[in-house]
């Protein structure tokens, strides 16, 4: 009996160590699953467990003690607040620098770049909300450097998290704020560059820098570190940038 109970321990343990569970930035929802089974081709035994979520979210359970053993934010202050916390144990580090785009399910003339936000027949703006979404922040941003968020932003629909904006930029709001990375997506092929979407001007935004780190969960285990360069690696860095990310 006692080893019986020494063997199904062990076991436990080695079937533990094999799981790691990460909690991701919404906008990396459309890469993550070519990112797992790329990382699944080298690492067959680790299984990822994804939980998607605003920036801001993740950050207020990983404080309150969710498991998670690894966390790829979509700035670099969320993940910066952690390890100054002691509950990331490595220094943020970028792995995609991330963009944003105009959305709308109709055809649109886009030639006024962000301009067209402005116009009558635009009534309601898909944006994520700026206090638990960097993107929503950038796009805010973007607006106020344009001259515009006082003129547009009573017709903004918040978003929890930037998916949540691409629904919301497709079924309730004229146009919508969203990650560019989601235009890469095979369910919005659909749409077509300068007709339903235009990139927002770079300039009008402090460049996204999406940062990754270990938690304290994550600390010594195979699995968490192999992820952890996996991401940082070329290989990632070419999936990363099929979707639309600079990559360091």
């Amino acid at each position: 009996m006692k080893k019986f109970i020494i063997v199904t321990a062990v076991l436990l343990s080695t079937l533990s160590a094999a799981q790691i569970k990460v909690a991701v930035a919404a906008n990396v929802s459309y890469a993550i699953e070519p990112l797992k089974k790329a990382f699944n081709e080298r690492y067959p035994d680790t299984e990822v467990q994804v939980v998607l979520g605003s920036s801001g979210k993740l950050t207020a359970q990983i404080k309150n003690g969710a498991p998670y053993d690894l966390f790829m934010a979509a700035n670099m202050r969320y993940p910066q607040a952690l390890r100054n916390d002691a509950i990331a144990v490595t220094d943020p580090v970028v792995y995609a620098q991330g963009a944003i785009a105009m959305l709308s399910v109709k055809k649109r003339d886009f030639s006024r770049g962000i301009g067209i936000i402005e116009q009558k027949e635009i009534d309601r703006i898909a944006v994520a909300n700026p206090k638990t979404a960097p993107y929503g922040v950038a796009a805010v941003e973007a607006m106020k450097n344009a001259g515009l968020y006082e003129r547009v932003k009573g017709r903004f629909i918040y978003a929890e998290s930037i998916s949540q904006t691409v629904q919301y930029a497709t079924t309730a709001a004229d146009i919508g704020f969203i990650a560019k990375s989601s235009l890469f997506s095979p369910k919005m092929v659909r749409f077509r560059q300068g007709k339903n979407w235009s990139d927002v001007d770079p300039k009008l935004y402090t460049p996204i820098k999406q940062g990754i780190v270990i938690l304290k969960s994550g600390e010594g285990k195979a699995g968490a570190e192999a992820f952890y360069r996996f991401i940082l690696g070329e290989q990632a860095g070419r999936i990363f940038k099929d979707f639309g990310y600079l990559v360091p």
